[in-house]
């Protein structure tokens, strides 16, 4: 594969799994801060309600958003996969229907891959020569 198709892959990759994280699940979490029910949020490791909440937040917010811009990708999507895994354990616990798990389970192998590709070369990562 010629390294323009690569790049365009996983640009299409990063903004559809960045963007879909973001707004789907980082600006609704963004809202339950906002409206003071951030202890309502589950504490899946033990951190506290609203620890885990700013965490969740800043993960589906913040790198999501990275990512779609490919800003420190690498690092933000390790991040989002950590979260992902953390949410895939603990959806298992609750429930270990598939069903449950599924959409868990793409967001963390899609932020994995982008984790293990980079960001390619239509990115700010590649503009300001970061590499990690």
């Amino acid at each position: 594969m010629n390294d323009a198709l690569f790049s365009v892959g996983v640009l299409v990759l990063r903004v559809a799994f960045g963007a879909s994280m973001l707004f789907a699940h980082g600006l609704p979490k963004m809202k339950t801060i906002i409206e003071g029910k951030a202890s309502s949020f589950l504490d899946p490791v033990g951190l506290g309600s609203v620890f885990s909440l700013y965490l969740a937040t800043f993960a589906e917010l913040v790198c999501a958003a990275a990512i779609i811009v490919g800003l420190y990708t690498r690092f933000a999507a390790v991040i989002l996969a950590v979260n992902m895994a953390v949410a895939v354990y603990f959806l298992y616990t609750q429930n270990p229907q598939w069903s449950n798990l599924e959409l868990a389970f793409l967001y963390l192998l899609g932020f994995a891959v982008i984790a293990i590709t980079g960001a390619g070369n239509a990115s700010v990562d590649k503009l300001i020569g970061w590499k990690f």
